[in-house]
């Protein structure tokens, strides 16, 4: 049985009364819920289950999640290592899904590592539209990034920014704000114990006030008639109910929306609302919603979402779209990259930015993102090199083999593929054209390949190696 802080224990039988409060600690007797999410943007769950021989039961309010118990299993399959699912916890699907991602939106996720909302967007945007990934850590932001590219999102800006640096920048821009916010992280308590530590530490009372700060920042980027989510993973009414309360105070254009069960929630009921009398008393925070651990097969997360007016009085700012310098003359290897190697992809050359000799695709509409730091503005496709192209892993992992001439695919079950994952060099038919490959586990997209007489050099990104 996890050792819980006095006070949280205390706080928590308040809250919940002597009954539910003995089943609430029940539950952390119980395994713990690992779970997977599938990346709809390359397939469909039920075809890669069947693909996979495996029937998992489905998360009730994302239809996309899928329960495991077996999570190293899962953790390295080639499919896995292709980005065709992400492994995450159930309760922590519930933001993304609220969000709701259309293609064609612009969406900012402003605190996105390690990647699981992100990439969870990204694929409900299918390539179309602008999603831009911020995580205040650096070192963060490299995971998220390299989960974006893992997936194969191609829109994707990641940036590792301040808010209020970025709410200078995009003023009324996105169509939505996702915050999952820094919380106290007393819904984590199942999965890391060892956070009961830090929470002694902190408390909610410090995350509260950065939570009001981010609020702040997130609502001056949400454009009129936009959204913005809100969510954390504590139990906390303070960082909860209370920061809403707070921001609807000091938001008037803003309201909360109702979440509809059977809509948005895949017809899952066993998520409960909001309590008003943990906060203010507004009865509107009713709409708000909370996971608990004791209720379904998740741990303890909150979510809000809010839509501001569409009559609300501009802010004041304007954005501005970025600038696409004329391609240099060495970008000519990049086209003859692509008609060598037989690639067919419908590039608009007006979205084709060089920069420092890197090669990138940019979503359509990208802002002027000058001054911040910057880790990636679009599809990265690769490096000119002296008179050549280099692509990238990330141009792969966005392309598919219909579009491709040269494809190597193996099946998933095979020892050439994990051999390809694990950076080896593969002997392949002796018959092959020289060049560069596509190398697919099936028909999903890995990496590169470069076949010269009979063997096939690998270009997997070494960052990416399966150990």
């Amino acid at each position: 049985m996890i050792q819980f802080p006095e006070k949280f224990q205390e706080r928590m039988q308040q809250m919940l009364g002597d009954e539910e409060y003995a089943e609430f600690l029940k539950s952390y007797d119980l395994p713990f819920h690992n779970g997977l999410r599938i990346n709809t943007w390359k397939t469909k769950p039920q075809e890669l289950l069947q693909r996979m021989g495996v029937d998992l039961k489905q998360v009730p309010w994302n239809e996309t999640g899928f329960y495991l118990e077996n999570k190293k299993q899962f953790s390295k399959h080639p499919y896995y290592q292709g980005g065709l699912y992400y492994i995450q916890e159930a309760s922590a699907m519930l933001p993304a899904k609220l969000v709701n991602a259309q293609p064609g939106e612009k969406i900012l996720d402003m605190c996105a590592a390690p990647g699981g909302k992100s990439t969870a967007i990204g694929a409900a945007l299918k390539g179309e539209g602008l999603l831009l990934s911020n995580d205040i850590s650096k070192s963060r932001a490299k995971a998220l990034l390299r989960n974006l590219e893992g997936f194969g999102i191609i829109n994707s800006i990641v940036v590792s920014e301040y808010p209020e640096k970025l709410s200078r920048y995009f003023p009324e821009f996105f169509d939505k704000v996702l915050i999952d916010a820094p919380c106290s992280g007393e819904g984590m308590f199942h999965k890391e114990p060892s956070m009961t530590e830090s929470w002694l530490r902190m408390g909610s009372e410090e995350y509260h006030k950065l939570q009001m700060e981010i609020l702040t920042y997130g609502a001056k980027m949400v454009r009129p008639g936009g959204k913005l989510i809100y969510s954390t993973c504590t139990f906390s009414p303070e960082e909860d109910e209370g920061s809403i309360a707070w921001f609807l105070q000091e938001h008037p254009d803003f309201h909360l929306v109702e979440v509809d069960d059977d809509k948005d929630l895949c017809g899952c009921h066993c998520i409960d609302h909001g309590h008003p009398e943990w906060a203010d008393g507004n009865p509107e925070l009713t709409k708000t919603r909370r996971l608990w651990p004791h209720h379904l097969e998740g741990e303890g997360h909150f979510a809000a979402v809010l839509c501001r007016d569409a009559d609300s009085e501009p802010m004041g700012g304007k954005v501005t779209l970025a600038s696409v310098p004329k391609l240099p003359a060495e970008m000519e290897s990049f086209f003859q990259f692509l008609e060598t190697e037989g690639i067919h992809y419908p590039f608009d050359k007006k979205r084709l930015l060089v920069q420092n000799g890197y090669v990138q695709y940019i979503p359509e509409g990208m802002p002027e993102l000058k001054g911040l730091h910057i880790m990636r503005s679009g599809w990265f496709l690769g490096e000119l090199k002296k008179k050549r192209f280099e692509p990238s892993g990330a141009f792969a992992r966005g392309l598919t083999p219909d579009v491709c001439d040269k494809v190597i695919a193996y099946p998933g079950d095979s020892e050439e593929v994990v051999r390809y994952l694990k950076c080896e060099t593969l002997q392949v038919d002796p018959n092959l054209k020289n060049g560069w490959y596509l190398i697919c586990v099936d028909e999903f997209a890995l990496g590169w390949g470069k076949v010269s007489n009979g063997t096939l050099k690998n270009k997997y990104p070494s960052g990416w190696r399966l150990v």
